[in-house]
């Protein structure tokens, strides 16, 4: 196990035992792991532990023992394995400042190798490798929150010592990839990954970032005081724009009928004003002054989110620094996620957010970012052999509008001749490369594509586009398309509608017929359903591996698609997969995302890693290495983080790749 080499000389397996009441709600079930760990209430009955591979069973600590137990360990050559390691390692490390030099973490192994979908709690993971099952001797324990007795100690060390002999047995099989399905060894788990899970850990158990109160508390009380503001104006109460009945009467008493959709759920007609409704965006950004302050306030009324964030934010920093929480692997694809239940996604801060700015780097220290440069759209030409948009990634300069010159025929296109076009041209490139159709196109540009303001194309625009009076016609006497245009939510009329929808299959069209080796890749993914993911033969597409079932990226991982099929749906007969409760369609363009997702994330994180071996790196958004260096060291590694951030991998030989970044204090003011 250790002939790589690794930091640390041995493994211990363990796991923490501690006090909860379901009564009070000082449970995991209803409390964030910072909070409950971090809590006055917080105390350890007691943990397990055995070393990795060697003989005789685990040995029960006792809770007054554990700091003793703690400082008679070397932690600079000592790795932990533990089920959910960040829970029993930020015990460890912010209880009794055990720092271990690397982690493991079974669930997170899990997570990768079986999928996301499907459970891996412990419990699953026994009785999908055939061990023996769980313990339950833990429910005893509910409400002792100060002492328990000997006998209920007995219990509670024997249910310990046997979940750790189940993490020790499950991470052993994992370790070498075994497939209980097929009852086969994989190969050993690539070492890289488990450096990713033992990053994606210290982020939370050995957090560096520290959190601005002052910040906080003045947003959290500028954001009441300019919501009062605005319900007093309005002459409204907070219910009567949270409740939609309350709000649909509102409307009408400013003149505007309430905008109605027919539900996915009910299939009934049903009020439209959800911020992701057209209809309501429409209203949000409309002319009528009234109307959109009216939904303004809707929105800060019930759009919690970002205020609840920085009260979250303003807690957490009164206890200390600020655990990052992530879950490795937690989609498909291998992005990272924001940890279930952390109930601060650090994936989704808004730029420009008072909550970025409260985030600092240790006192004479800053926070260096390095942010590759529209990685998915490079790693799809590179995919597809699309050789002209390469060159013009190739050339440095503005991709939207050079793909934009190339799409719509206009030399010399810039943001600032054509920015509509512009705009239309990365939309296309970022979503139409998937295979999206105009219908959805046309949808998701009413509610705002991609997080771009909503966008409703008018005859002025089609007439750029080189829309003629003889595509419309030919759109409307297609019953399919003018069945399709129906079904979008929408506040315009329907023949604004109908000129906003031909645009947007114009753009569509335009992107596939200047596109044309990537729609060559989606009818090759589409081909290798059958031929590969579905029949099983292996084949090979760059640095791609198509199997049964899977396909394997360069990080030796696999995307998966458990349980393939032909299923007769509402559109006839699809690929499908999954199991019948959550069951999802697959097409070419549908798995050319996929591996798109795929390939970018083994980029972002080869990159991290480098990274990591200089700086220690305290977090990550989306495309984004975040990490802390010494205030003498800034000027240096600002350089340094984009290099390693683009070298060229060995898997995508030739491919451009770009990043920008900067350094500052407040990680809001890194990028500038």
């Amino acid at each position: 196990m250790n002939e790589t080499k690794v930091p640390y000389k041995k493994i211990i397996a363990l796991d923490v035992e501690t006090a909860w009441c379901s009564k009070t709600g000082y449970t995991l079930s209803k409390m964030t792991t910072e909070e409950y760990v971090r809590d006055s209430r917080f105390k350890a009955w007691g943990l397990c532990w055995h070393e990795v591979g060697e003989a005789g069973g685990a040995v029960w600590v006792r809770g007054d023992n554990i700091q003793e137990w703690v400082n008679g360990i070397d932690w600079s050559s000592t790795a932990v394995l533990a089920h959910n390691a960040q829970f029993d390692i930020a015990i460890l490390s912010w209880r009794y400042g055990a720092k271990p030099c690397f982690i493991f973490d079974s669930l997170s192994m899990a997570r990768a190798l079986r999928g996301v979908e499907v459970g891996n709690s412990l419990a699953k993971l026994a009785e999908a490798f055939a061990l023996p099952a769980k313990g339950k001797a833990v429910q005893s324990t509910d409400g002792m929150l100060d002492t328990i007795s000997f006998g209920v100690e007995l219990l509670l060390a024997e249910y310990c010592k046997h979940d750790v002999f189940l993490c020790e047995q499950i991470f052993c099989k994992m370790l070498v990839g075994y497939d209980p399905a097929t009852d086969s060894m994989r190969g050993l788990y690539p070492q890289k990954e488990l450096e990713l899970i033992d990053l994606t850990l210290k982020m939370f158990t050995q957090p560096l970032l520290e959190l601005d109160k002052e910040i906080l508390k003045v947003a959290i009380t500028q954001e009441k005081d300019t919501r009062e503001a605005l319900l007093k104006k309005l002459d409204v109460e907070e219910e009567d724009l949270a409740s939609n009945a309350k709000f649909a009467v509102l409307l009408e008493q400013l003149g505007v009928f309430p905008p109605t959709k027919i539900s996915k759920v009910t299939n009934k007609r049903a009020l439209a004003l959800a911020k992701t409704d057209a209809m309501f965006q429409a209203m949000l950004n409309g002319d009528n002054e009234d109307v959109a302050q009216l939904c303004e306030a809707r929105l800060m009324v019930k759009s919690t989110g970002e205020r609840t964030r920085a009260q979250r934010f303003f807690e957490i920093a009164e206890r200390g620094k600020l655990p990052v929480p992530l879950s490795y692997y937690g989609a498909s694809t291998g992005r990272w996620t924001a940890s279930k239940g952390s109930a601060i996604n650090m994936q989704n801060l808004k730029r420009k957010s008072f909550l970025r700015d409260a985030i600092l780097a240790p006192e004479e220290h800053q926070l260096v970012v390095g942010d590759l440069s529209q990685i998915e759209p490079r790693v799809l030409a590179w995919l597809s052999g699309y050789e002209e948009l390469l060159k013009v990634f190739r050339a440095g300069g503005d991709p939207y509008a050079q793909f934009g010159a190339q799409m719509f025929g206009i030399p010399g296109m810039t943001k600032e001749s054509h920015g509509a076009l512009r705009q239309s041209a990365k939309s296309a490139l970022l979503g139409a490369g998937y295979q999206l159709g105009w219908a959805n196109f046309s949808g998701q540009l009413l509610t705002g594509f991609l997080g771009a303001p909503p966008t409703l194309y008018d005859k002025t625009f089609a007439k750029q586009l080189g829309v003629s009076a003889q595509m419309v016609k030919n759109f409307v006497s297609y019953d399919p398309f003018v069945e399709r245009m129906k079904e979008i939510p929408h506040i315009c009329t329907d023949q604004e509608l109908l000129i906003h929808c031909v645009a947007s299959k114009s753009i569509i069209d335009k992107y596939r017929a200047a596109a044309a080796p990537v729609v060559a890749f989606w009818e090759m993914c589409e081909a290798l359903i059958e031929r590969s993911l579905f029949g099983g033969e292996e084949y090979t597409h760059k640095c791609l591996v198509f199997r049964k079932e899977e396909i394997v990226l360069p990080s030796g991982m696999s995307i998966k698609y458990p349980n393939l099929r032909r299923q007769r749906t509402e559109k006839g007969q699809q690929w499908v997969y999954g199991e019948e409760a959550g069951i999802t369609t697959l097409y070419g363009g549908k798995i050319t995302n996929n591996v798109t997702q795929g390939v970018a994330r083994c980029v972002m994180t080869d990159g991290i890693l480098r990274v990591q071996k200089r700086y220690p790196v305290a977090g990550t958004v989306h495309d984004e290495c975040i990490c802390v260096v010494p205030d003498d060291e800034v000027e240096f590694a600002k350089t340094w983080v984009l290099a390693e951030m683009t070298r060229e991998p060995d898997y995508l030989p030739g491919i451009p790749l770009a990043a920008d970044g900067g350094a500052h204090r407040r990680y809001g003011k890194a990028k500038g």
